[in-house]
């Protein structure tokens, strides 16, 4: 038995694998939607990458009021030439607490407050937003094997793949379908890239709760009929797998999508098995030899 690490690919992917969803595509030419698309740029980045730019907005705008306030005074019981009771200051406007000890005087401080109250409304509405989005969106927890194997099954070929639902629920009406990518040259030259559905042994089933074993026999039908590792690799072939169904925690609709390319397939192999029945009636799956193959022959 074998846990086989894909090599680095030799080819960018046209699908990014696992939850990297980064292109890796450079577009030369391409209008840019930086700020029209801020919205869909904020929701597509991580946890991390959008609690830390929260955070460095909120001190940017304090900061900013904080030497507003530190220039134009006004500010009753704040010590003179004190920036920190200035950002204080800015702090409680922003957030609405007033705790009551210091407080704006004259026309200039508290035409400033108005100003940063409106900031701070506008800014906790959109960063609400943004959080409440972001958690409300469905995601899948769907486990793929990271290579695809080639093996004889019922005496005729089978490409499989191994797929899995990483959560302790079930997806119902779970749907898979795959895709063959490559390219090709037309009769008169020109080079294209053009997709093939490739069939399954079986694309649906009611529930997905432990593991699934996607199938596509090899014959004289099927793209992959008489392809070797070397035809592959010249046509730039990737295999595009997506998964979807109704979630039955969540009841929202919920996707993945893996790919692989020709140092992904193993042939002669197959997945080591990892359902166990145990005594009392139960169902045990290994995920420690999720990946696992072993050779045949």
């Amino acid at each position: 038995m074998t846990n086989p690490q894909p090599p680095t690919p030799r080819r960018t992917r046209l699908v990014p694998r696992g939850e990297d969803d980064r292109s890796e595509i450079i577009r030369t030419g391409a209008r840019k939607l930086r700020l029209s698309d801020l919205y869909v740029q904020l929701l597509s980045a991580s946890w991390v990458q959008l609690l830390c730019l929260i955070v460095a907005c909120y001190l940017s705008i304090n900061i900013f009021y904080a030497l507003a306030y530190f220039f134009i005074g006004g500010i009753e019981n704040a010590r003179d030439g004190s920036f920190l009771d200035a950002f204080f200051f800015s702090i409680q406007t922003m957030s609405t607490i007033g705790y009551g000890k210091m407080v704006p005087v004259g026309l200039a401080a508290n035409i400033l407050v108005t100003l940063q109250v409106l900031t701070g409304f506008v800014f906790f509405a959109v960063t609400t937003g943004l959080v409440f989005t972001k958690f409300s969106r469905p995601t899948a927890r769907m486990m793929f094997s990271n290579v695809a194997v080639i093996c004889p099954y019922d005496g005729v070929p089978h490409f499989m793949l191994r797929i899995a639902n990483e959560r302790n629920n079930r997806i119902v009406d779970a749907e898979i379908r795959m895709f063959l990518l490559r390219k090709e040259k037309t009769k008169e030259g020109h080079q294209m890239r053009r997709f093939y559905d490739l069939p399954l042994v079986r694309q649906r089933v009611p529930v997905f709760q432990l593991t699934w074993t996607a199938m596509h026999i090899i014959d004289a039908g099927s793209p992959l009929y008489n392809a070797t590792p070397e035809s592959l690799s010249a046509s730039d072939t990737e295999i595009i797998v997506t998964v979807k169904g109704m979630d039955e925690t969540l009841s929202q609709h919920v996707h993945a999508r893996y790919s692989y390319i020709p140092g992904d397939i193993i042939c002669n192999a197959a997945f080591v098995d990892i359902l166990n029945a145990e005594e009392d009636g139960r169902v045990e799956v290994d995920y420690r030899h999720f990946h696992e193959v072993r050779r045949l022959g």
